[in-house]
């Protein structure tokens, strides 16, 4: 089952993470003991307290609000009690109350930093929820059964902080058979939602409405450069899409065009192909060349699987700078199930470029064909 969950906080202390009560008093209590153990043993217990400023400093970026209070109002009083039983030299009466001051400026100014971080956490996490409720309606979930084939996949931003990656897949069941849509968008992040709109939306529509595929990936490119010309007027840069749009229906033959994107790969009988494809340019970029679209055709027998993946799989890398040997380790996976392959794949990845590089988010589908056919 595709897994497009998004590890978003429910409330805001679990977006902050601060410490617990018990251990952030245990620290403070700890430090505070060290800082009065060294004054101690070296005689000029009010000097070293200065070593104590810098635990609000340090609360306000951990820590809660009310926690940050705390240890500014603890460091203070601890400060002020310092001064006022130890602090004898009666010539250094000014450079005490200086001390005094400061760790309760400090300690203010700890707060209303830590405040400030909390308030921008709050807006990012409202962000975050717009951004996956956008998010659902551009990805429909899979698991999806039609009677040509069983799609299932995952799809990961790279980072946790992102809010909508650039990956779009979708499944049609159409009069004319199953249409099949992987695609990445160009850039990332709320700018290329509206290119995602824009072509899943054609996608929808015009695959229970075009006969044939090249008029299908037609109409998906004059979506594409609609959108470009709308952001233009509104200042916001142009974008492409790379795709692949696959056709399958009761014929023992799939179609597909390559529009730019990652080709993909056909399992059957233990053995991994890449099928001969031709590759045109992406969505949005047709008035460019003078070539036609070129539908491909290959076999797809009943039980073999397709597996379809963007750039954020294959280009994948090592710490030594190694790309991410697909090929490889798809044909020492063949014997899990369609359904286990993309979260595996996925998986893989993520620790072969451990310390190492991954810039982009992974989606990873598979399209099984029905065995039925």
């Amino acid at each position: 089952m595709i897994d497009t969950r998004r590890r978003r906080p429910s409330d805001a202390l679990e977006a902050i993470e601060p410490p617990g009560n018990v251990e952030l008093a245990v620290g403070v209590v700890s430090v505070t003991g060290l800082v009065e153990i060294l004054g101690a043993l070296s005689g000029s217990a009010v000097w070293l307290l200065g070593l104590l400023v810098f635990l609000p400093g340090t609360a306000s970026a951990l820590c809660t609000a009310a926690q940050t209070r705390f240890v500014a109002a603890w460091t203070t009083v601890i400060v002020t009690l310092t001064v006022l039983l130890r602090g004898s030299d009666v010539g250094r009466s000014l450079d005490r109350a200086l001390l005094v001051l400061l760790t309760l400026a400090l300690g203010v100014t700890s707060v209303y930093a830590c405040q400030r971080r909390i308030r921008r956490e709050h807006e990012m996490l409202r962000l975050r929820s717009t951004a996956a409720a956008m998010q659902r309606h551009i990805l429909h979930p899979l698991p999806l059964v039609t009677d040509d084939v069983l799609v299932n996949g995952v799809y990961e931003p790279v980072q946790e902080d992102r809010l909508v990656g650039g990956d779009i897949y979708e499944v049609v069941a159409s009069p004319f058979g199953t249409r099949v849509l992987i695609g990445d968008v160009q850039g990332k992040g709320l700018a290329a939602v509206g290119a995602a709109f824009a072509v899943i939306g054609a996608f929808r529509e015009a695959a229970h409405r075009e006969p044939t595929l090249t008029a299908l990936v037609d109409t998906l490119d004059a979506a594409v450069v609609r959108h470009n010309s709308y952001a233009e007027q509104h200042g916001d840069d142009e974008r492409f899409v790379t795709a692949l749009v696959i056709s399958v229906d009761a014929h023992t033959e799939a179609q597909i065009v390559n529009c730019g994107h990652i080709p993909p790969r056909l399992m059957h009988d233990g053995v991994v192909v890449a099928p001969p494809l031709e590759s045109g340019v992406p969505l949005g970029l047709a008035e460019l060349t003078s070539e036609p679209t070129t539908v491909g055709w290959f076999d797809f027998p009943a039980g073999s699987t397709l597996l379809l993946t963007t750039d954020g799989l294959t280009e994948t890398r090592a710490t030594d700078g190694t790309f991410y040997p697909v090929d490889e380790r798809l044909t020492e996976r063949l014997a899990l199930s369609p359904t286990e392959l993309p979260r595996a794949l996925y998986d893989d990845a993520r620790a072969f470029a451990s310390g190492g590089t991954q810039h982009d988010d992974v989606a990873v589908l598979t399209v099984r064909r029905s065995p039925y056919r």
